[in-house]
């Protein structure tokens, strides 16, 4: 289902009726563990095997199991001919005639409406990268690392220049940070492979992460948004489990702790289980190219700051970092629908669960065009540069069929990501004074 993965040979034939005839009832009752069976384009294909192989993980193709999974494989792959022919295998029949195309209380009305429009939007071109886009943007990546040395190098490691260049490390940790979300969504170049390679480099080397851990864990969260035990987002409670007592006092605690708390242990312990995920998967060329990120690091600042200095210059890197990184990500999908499973359209299940940020060329730059929210999640595949363009069309879709587009000011975002914490603390104080 994701297209994160890199894809590498079809699956063998899997048992079952080659030419069967399913009912949804049939299709929706294979949705265990150990029985997985979705519809893509009406055909009915058994995924219990291939799940366990599939390049994006086997959670969020499991996550369409029992169900209509055709909007979200359209979504994920970039090169539909290229993946039909690892569900050539895979197929075991289709729905009976008497059976609707989509599932449950889905519309069908808003799903080919937005299929026409997904139809529109490619024959205009808007799913082709411009290359220089994206090379000006590694470019302004590197200036500003080398910058960040060049002022410690060159003027000396006085306070006012140690916090000069720690903001811009911060600047260019959160751009690369933007620009591997672009390889990892195979929205650069044509082929797959070269984003995967570009990938790799821009999540390993520049940022010290795994390419594998983000795909298999982004594209669950692309694939069912702000529901629970489906969006691993959603299902960060343990981590945060350590701020429920702030919840349950004043806001101003409760505020504090989650701009000062999270932004301390996220970069922590992301990176511990990034190292663990890699070691434990045998996952070596991204683990190599991740080491090669905190070599790169501790060659250009020991010799500055020796090794306890620049290990505290690093974490206090990565505290800025994550600060504006909670914020970007947060403000469009915190204060919106978090629930279970509705079984929604692609349409209606990404507008509940998103919200756009107001257009300007810092807004842009800032959240790396992920202020268009909307339709990043509508076509995740899709070049950022081109999101401005297809947002008005979406938004006309929405208002078609009365679908809330929101779309907010970045103070607006920030004041409902207080606001959804002054709910939340209300909710675990009333708990735990009447427990």
């Amino acid at each position: 289902m994701g297209g994160g993965g890199q894809l590498t040979e079809p699956a063998e034939q899997v048992n079952g009726r080659a030419g069967g005839v399913y009912t949804w009832q049939e299709v929706q009752s294979h949705c265990s563990r150990s029985d997985q069976w979705l519809v893509i384009d009406r055909k009915v294909y058994n995924i219990t095997q291939w799940a366990k192989r599939h390049p994006g993980g086997i959670r969020v193709i499991s996550h369409y199991a029992g169900e209509d999974a055709t909007e979200a494989f359209t979504a994920f792959h970039p090169d539909l001919k290229c993946v039909q022919k690892f569900l050539k295998p895979l197929l075991i029949g289709e729905l009976a005639a008497t059976e609707p195309s989509q599932d449950r209380n889905k519309s069908a009305t808003i799903i080919q409406d937005f299929h026409t429009l997904r139809a529109k939007v490619e024959s205009e071109g808007l799913f082709r990268a411009r290359p220089s886009f994206f090379c000006f943007h590694l470019g302004h990546i590197l200036l500003l690392e080398a910058l960040a040395w060049l002022i410690i190098w060159v003027w000396g490691t006085s306070w006012t220049l140690t916090l000069l260049s720690a903001f811009l490390l911060a600047t260019s940790q959160l751009q690369a940070g933007w620009l591997q979300h672009d390889f990892g969504h195979l929205s650069v170049f044509k082929k797959s492979s070269w984003n995967h390679v570009l990938h790799k480099f821009t999540i390993g080397h520049l940022k010290g992460a795994s390419a594998n851990w983000w795909n298999h864990r982004h594209y669950q969260h692309h694939a069912k948004p702000n529901v629970f035990s489906k969006d691993p987002d959603v299902n960060m409670l343990h981590l945060f489990s350590f701020f429920i007592l702030s919840l349950c006092i004043p806001l101003c605690y409760s505020t504090y702790f989650f701009l000062v708390g999270p932004p301390l242990l996220i970069p922590i312990y992301f990176h511990i289980q990034i190292m663990r995920s890699m070691i434990s998967r045998h996952d070596w060329v991204d683990l190599a190219c991740s080491l090669s990120h905190y070599l790169r690091y501790l060659c250009c600042s020991v010799p500055l700051y020796g090794l306890l200095g620049s290990m505290l210059l690093i974490s206090f890197v990565r505290v800025l970092e994550s600060h504006c990184f909670v914020w970007v990500t947060q403000m469009n999908h915190l204060p919106m629908n978090i629930d279970h499973e509705k079984h929604q359209d692609w349409l209606s299940m990404q507008l509940h669960a998103t919200c756009n940020i107001k257009q300007s060329p810092f807004n842009d730059w800032f959240s790396g065009h992920l202020n268009f929210q909307i339709e990043h999640h509508l076509f995740p595949t899709m070049p950022r540069h081109n999101y401005h363009l297809v947002a008005p069309q979406v938004r006309a879709l929405c208002d078609k069929h009365g679908i809330p587009y929101q779309v907010k000011t970045m103070w607006q975002g920030f004041a409902d990501v207080f606001r959804s914490l002054k709910n939340s603390g209300d909710l675990w104080l009333d708990a735990y004074l009447h427990k």
